[in-house]
């Protein structure tokens, strides 16, 4: 009788051990490289399905006209992003990785570029600018410590031109389109 309540008692703590190992973690810094960029960034757990993940970078943007000739700029990118992740107790039922945030996610990427740090062909490219861009993506493991993230998301882009001199500041439509690979610490 023993051995049978024991034994009942493991298959109901089963699900209550995958349950627990579903929740976002506070994750170890990643560097991140990817398409137009790098970045250095950190994920903070604020419940169990909610993180901050807060980057340092260098964002690359291009630009070309119809005479064929393009331009790049290089410049710095300071980056606040709360992140909900949906899906993580569904990937752990199915017995797949959710320690370190994988799986997919709903975010709230803020970004700002300042003119601390630009590297261009041209003098004065830069105005400084904040973006708002409501993003879905997945982020999974590669291997132990490195991770592959992608994300799609459409949001609002605001260029600060008084900053720059001139009389008036100007908001367009923006992508967030990123495809990363990233080594954990």
């Amino acid at each position: 009788m023993k051995n049978l309540f024991a034994f009942f008692a493991f298959l109901c703590s089963m699900p209550l051990a995958n349950a627990q190992e579903a929740v976002v973690s506070t994750n170890k810094p990643e560097l991140h490289v990817g398409f137009l960029g790098v970045w250095l960034n950190n994920e903070y757990r604020l419940s169990d399905q909610f993180a901050l993940r807060a980057e340092v970078g260098l964002d690359m943007q291009a630009w070309g006209d119809l005479n064929y000739s393009s331009s790049y700029v290089f410049l710095t990118v300071f980056t606040a992003e709360p992140r909900w992740y949906y899906n993580l107790e569904k990937r752990s039922n199915k017995g797949k990785p959710t320690k370190g945030n994988f799986g997919n996610f709903f975010s709230l990427k803020t970004s700002f570029h300042p003119d601390l740090f630009v590297i261009s062909q041209y003098d004065d490219v830069v105005i400084p600018d904040l973006s708002i861009v409501p993003t879905w993506g997945v982020r999974r493991p590669i291997s132990t410590n490195f991770v592959f993230e992608t994300g799609i998301g459409f949001g609002y882009l605001h260029y600060f031109y008084k900053s720059q001199g001139y009389s008036y500041d100007e908001g367009n439509l923006t992508v967030n389109l990123h495809l990363r690979f990233g080594y954990r610490f």
